[in-house]
């Protein structure tokens, strides 16, 4: 056996980890053997010195094997789709009901916020009651009865992804190509899907800055993926302006209630919602294409039958039984709201996404460290996108915040976020590849 330190040691001089060495130290970070520092270390090792593909597949392989692996006997394929996170990312909110509507069962296991971004868990978390950590037994039996549950890790479930996953958003290695390969997929492992959808961001607010970089991570992912018996299909979309007109916890999912019943459907959240859940019926045989799959998923959202079981599945994991009809008594609001405008009208240039995602968190909607808790009110609305114009009465966005001095803060983030000028940009589309 290595010692976890001759582990780092081996990784930081470029050493080739043979299986066994990683299994060991995958084993000792679950049994509370391998020290926080230790797992920082091998972190940042694995940033700057990367892993082979043998690697990256016996690290997913390790950490999915570090806790129970789910087996389901459903009428229907089990399938998911997973994003590398962006700025305004509600899309797993109303993705889930929506492919459940249409015959699928979506066990998706989400995460927190992490570095810049937002997280699926700490958005429904700011529904009064929502337990985002049942046991595995109402898992299961939410997923069975409303044909989606999105929770978070469990202690059963790739328990040393959980412990590793907090120390990366902290210390500077979530963008590593390897260890988000490993994370994704050693939860996608354990939930025992039948297949998956990746979204891979690319842009200014994602942690694959440019297409090349958001390509080579797709491609890893279903590469590795697919070798593990998980058919596996990759989009690249873009990220260099927040999806949603909404960033936070409780505005994003005010926005995913709107969406869902039909009062806000924005084109490009709209767009990359459904080109996701289309695949995933494609992968589930559930539809011959993703055509056909479209229109399956858009009546299920005209029919209501997408939001009845959102609304079920939060209430079968604790939230209000009427949470559809009472969202905004059941979601936490700020007691201070600006409205943001630029120093002079024009058109919206570009926008520096990540400076919006970090002035969530300067909000106190997000964390810099693990143990930080987040203020699930605060956040941003109406943001402007690219190509908008912005008059004299209208704005860049609305500031949610929990004081004064914090709103004019995020106000001064947010305009600096945004430029603004006389000509039409050229607008980029919102589904940049497709990898398989």
């Amino acid at each position: 056996m290595r010692l976890p330190q001759e582990v780092i040691r081996a990784k930081r001089d470029g050493e080739t980890l043979d299986g066994a060495a990683i299994a060991e130290f995958i084993a000792g970070l679950t049994e509370g053997c391998v020290t926080e520092g230790q797992a920082a270390a091998f972190a940042m090792a694995v940033f700057f010195r990367g892993l082979s593909l043998e690697e990256r597949v016996a690290l997913t392989r390790a950490m999915t094997e570090s806790g129970t692996v789910l087996r389901w006997d459903l009428p229907g394929p089990t399938l998911d789709k997973h994003s590398t996170g962006g700025i305004g990312d509600a899309v797993s909110l109303v993705l889930a009901p929506m492919v459940a509507a249409c015959g699928g069962y979506v066990p998706m296991i989400s995460g927190r916020g992490l570095g810049h971004t937002g997280g699926t868990l700490d958005k429904l978390e700011s529904i009064a009651g929502y337990n985002a950590t049942p046991g595995l037994d109402v898992f299961r039996q939410v997923v069975a009865k409303t044909g989606c549950a999105i929770i978070g890790q469990t202690s059963e479930l790739a328990p040393a992804d959980k412990r590793l996953y907090a120390i990366r958003d902290v210390t500077g290695t979530v963008e590593s190509l390897d260890l988000i390969t490993a994370s994704i997929l050693s939860k996608k492992l354990a939930a025992g899907l039948d297949g998956l959808v990746m979204d891979v961001k690319a842009g200014s607010g994602a942690f694959m800055g440019t297409h090349d970089a958001a390509r080579a991570l797709a491609e890893s992912i279903v590469g590795v993926a697919n070798g593990a018996g998980m058919r596996t299909v990759g989009l690249i979309t873009d990220m260099d302006a927040p999806l949603a007109s909404a960033a936070g916890n409780a505005v994003e999912v005010s926005y995913a209630i709107d969406y869902l019943i039909g009062r806000k459907q924005e084109p490009r959240f709209h767009a990359v919602t459904l080109a996701l859940a289309a695949e995933m019926l494609v992968i589930g045989g559930l539809a011959a294409d993703t055509a056909e799959a479209s229109r399956r998923l858009e009546q299920a959202v005209a029919s209501g039958q997408a939001a009845e079981r959102f609304e079920g599945m939060v209430a079968a994991l604790g939230g209000p039984t009427d949470l559809l009809g009472s969202g905004s008594e059941s979601l936490p609001a700020a007691p201070i709201t600006k409205f943001v405008k630029p120093d002079v009208p024009g058109i919206v240039q570009s926008v520096a996404t990540r400076a919006i995602g970090l002035a969530v968190i300067g909000l106190g909607g997000g964390r810099t460290r693990p143990q930080d808790g987040v203020d699930h009110a605060v956040g941003f609305t109406a943001l402007a996108r690219p190509g908008d114009t912005i008059s004299a009465d209208a704005c860049l966005g609305i500031v949610h915040a929990r004081d004064e001095d914090s709103a004019e803060r995020a106000a001064a983030s947010l305009k600096a976020a945004y430029q603004v000028g006389a000509d039409a940009p050229g607008i980029t589309e919102a589904i940049l590849e497709r990898v398989e």
